[in-house]
C-alpha cells in the first residue's frame, strides 16, 4: 500500500485528492516547462516526504505553517503536506517587505516558516523554525527530506477545523487572518469542478501566483478535485502562454493578464486555433468593453465569476448558457446572496445595495479577532462583503462598486489606510488620501492626494523612494497629486469620491 493511501477520514479535501492518485497514479498532475511531468502518484509520495519533514520540525495538527516562497511545484506539495498533517497552511505574498512579513509572523505565531533564502537572511531574529525553498525548488526544506523519518499517518480532522489562513487587510490598516475550514475548501472545489465542467481530460494553464485564493484554492484545488492536470508556468509571460494554447483546455487569469495577451502578436490567432474550451477571469472587475474586445478578437466569451478571500467563489456565469458582460453571474449551487439597503431592508431585483452572502464556502472568521468577526456577520449569519451591487431579474449579480475604499490593482487588493499610514509618517506630509481610479492595464491604479507642509520640497519620485522599503510594489501609488486641501463634507470626512472623479482620466492616455 502506498503512503498516500494509508488511511481515509482525514477530511474530504485530502481524501478526494488521494483518491485521484490511487485511482490513476500515472496520470499527470504537473506538466513542467522543461517538458517533464510529475504524475499524481509520485506527487503524493513526495507530499508524504514533506509531511515527515514538517513533523520533524515539531509541526502538529492545528499548528500554523507560514510559507513565503516563489512559485514552484514544491510549494504546492508543501500545501498538500499541510493538508495531510492537519497543519494550518498560511501563504504569504512574496512582495511583502520585512516589516510586513514580521507583523504576520508575530500575529500568526507559526511553528514553521518556509521562505525564500533571501527572505531568511532578512529575518534572522524570529523564534519559529525556518526552512528555505528557492524558486528552483531547492533549499533546506528539500535537503531535510534525506534525513526525515517515514511519512506520518494521515491526520484525522473534522471538516469544520481550520485548514488555511489567508491574510487580508481592512480599511483600518492591519491585515486580518481569514480562517478557511477544510469544508470551505472542499465544498468550493467540488462546486467549481462541476460548474465549470472539469474532468481528468482538462489541462489548466496556470499563470497565477499561488499565495492567494485565486491561484491556489480556485485553480489548484479545482484541478486536484477533478483529476485534471496543470500546465505549470512559474511566471506569467505572454510569449510563454501562446505556445501552450494548443495543449491547454482552460486558463484562469485576471483582467490585466487578458489585456496583455491581447496586445501580444499572434495571441488571437493562437487561441482561435488552440484547444481552449474555457477562459475564466476574476480577482478584479472585467469591464463589459474589455469582455467584448476579447470575444471579438478570439471568439471566446470570458467566464467571469465573483468571490473574495473570505468566501472563495460565490457566483459564476454559466458554462453552458448566457454569459453577461459586466456581470459575475448567478450564485453557485449551495450559495446564497442578498442585497440589503442601509436601513437593513432586503431589496428586490435591480435595486442597488450592500451584498451579503451565506453558504458552505463562507469562512469561519478572523484569526484571534472575534470582535471583527462579529462586526462582519449579521445577527442571522450572513457575511457582509463590503461590496455594493444588484441582482437582475434573471438572477445575475452585478458588482457596482465597494462600500469600503478598497483598490484592486492587477488582481491584488490595496487598502488605502495602510498606504496612508506610511505616508503620514513622512516628513513634509500633512495629510493624504489614497484612492483608486480606472487604469487600462491594471483595472485600477493607486493614487495619492497629498497636502504638504510649508516649505516642503517633496516630489512624487521622492515619496515613492521613501515608501519602497515599507510597502510591497503593487501598493505603491502610480500617481501622486499635490493639493492645497483635501475635499471634505460638512462633517469633515474626506470625500474620496470627489478625488476619484477629479482624477478619473489620469491613466486613460496609457491605452
Amino acid at each position: 500500500m502506498t503512503d498516500w493511501a494509508i488511511s481515509r477520514g482525514h477530511h474530504r479535501l485530502y481524501d478526494e485528492i488521494s483518491a485521484r492518485a490511487e485511482a490513476n497514479p500515472e496520470a499527470a498532475l504537473f506538466h513542467l516547462p522543461d517538458g517533464e511531468r510529475l504524475n499524481y502518484g509520485d506527487a503524493l509520495s513526495r507530499v508524504g516526504q514533506y509531511a515527515a519533514v514538517l513533523v520533524d520540525q515539531g509541526v502538529s495538527k492545528g499548528d500554523r505553517v507560514a510559507v513565503q516562497v516563489e512559485k514552484s511545484v514544491e510549494a504546492v506539495l508543501v500545501y498538500l503536506a499541510c493538508l495531510r498533517t492537519g497543519a494550518i497552511f498560511l501563504p504569504m505574498n512574496t512582495g511583502y517587505t520585512p516589516s510586513e512579513t514580521r507583523y504576520l509572523l508575530e500575529d500568526a505565531e507559526p511553528t514553521l516558516f518556509v521562505c525564500d533564502p533571501d527572505i531568511a537572511k532578512k529575518l534572522t531574529d524570529e523564534t519559529q523554525s525556518v526552512l528555505t525553498l528557492s524558486a528552483d525548488g531547492k533549499g533546506s526544506l528539500t535537503d531535510a527530506v534525506d534525513t526525515a523519518g517515514a511519512a506520518p499517518p494521515v491526520a484525522k480532522c473534522s471538516g469544520d477545523e481550520v485548514g488555511a489562513i489567508l491574510y487580508t487587510s481592512g480599511t483600518t490598516g492591519r491585515p486580518k487572518g481569514a480562517m478557511l475550514s477544510y469544508d470551505n475548501l472542499a465544498s468550493n472545489a467540488e462546486v467549481l469542478a462541476a460548474a465549470w465542467g472539469f474532468s481528468p481530460r482538462d489541462k489548466l494553464i496556470h499563470v497565477l501566483p499561488i499565495f492567494h485564493a485565486h491561484g491556489l484554492f480556485v485553480a489548484i484545488n479545482t484541478v486536484l478535485f477533478s483529476g485534471a492536470s496543470l500546465i505549470w508556468l512559474p511566471q506569467f509571460k505572454p510569449e510563454r502562454v501562446i505556445p501552450l494554447l494548443s495543449q491547454g483546455t482552460v486558463i484562469m487569469g485576471v483582467p490585466t493578464i487578458y489585456g496583455r495577451l491581447l496586445q501580444t502578436d499572434g495571441f488571437a490567432d493562437a487561441i482561435r486555433q488552440g484547444a481552449l474550451r474555457l477562459v475564466i477571469s476574476g480577482s478584479a472587475p472585467l469591464s463589459a468593453r474589455d469582455w467584448e474586445r476579447f470575444r471579438d478578437a478570439t471568439g471566446h466569451e470570458i467566464l467571469e465569476r465573483y468571490g473574495m478571500t473570505e468566501i472563495l467563489m460565490h457566483t459564476s456565469n454559466p458554462l453552458i448558457g448566457k454569459r453577461v458582460p459586466g456581470s459575475v453571474g448567478p450564485t453557485l449551487p449551495g450559495c446564497e446572496i442578498r442585497v440589503i439597503a442601509d436601513d437593513g431592508e432586503t431589496l428586490g431585483p435591480n435595486e442597488i445595495g450592500g451584498l451579503q452572502v451565506r453558504g458552505p464556502n463562507v469562512f469561519k472568521g478572523y484569526w484571534r479577532n472575534p470582535e471583527k468577526t462579529a462586526e462582519e456577520f449579521t445577527g442571522d449569519g450572513w457575511f457582509q462583503t463590503g461590496d455594493v451591487g444588484l441582482i437582475d431579474t434573471e438572477g445575475y449579480v452585478h458588482i457596482m462598486g465597494r462600500s469600503k475604499d478598497l483598490v484592486i490593482t492587477g488582481g491584488y487588493n490595496v487598502y488605502p489606510k495602510e498606504v496612508e499610514a506610511e505616508l503620514g509618517i513622512l516628513n513634509g506630509v500633512s495629510e493624504s488620501a489614497v484612492f483608486g481610479v480606472s487604469h487600462p492595464d491594471f483595472g485600477e491604479g493607486v493614487c495619492a492626494a497629498i497636502v504638504t507642509g510649508a516649505g516642503s520640497d517633496l516630489t512624487q519620485d521622492g515619496i515613492l523612494s521613501l515608501l519602497r522599503p515599507k510597502l510591497a510594489p503593487y501598493k505603491l501609488p502610480k500617481a501622486v497629486f499635490f493639493v492645497d486641501d483635501l475635499p471634505r463634507n460638512a462633517m469633515g470626512k474626506v470625500q474620496k469620491n470627489v478625488l476619484r472623479e477629479t482624477y478619473a482620466q489620469v491613466f486613460q492616455s496609457d491605452r
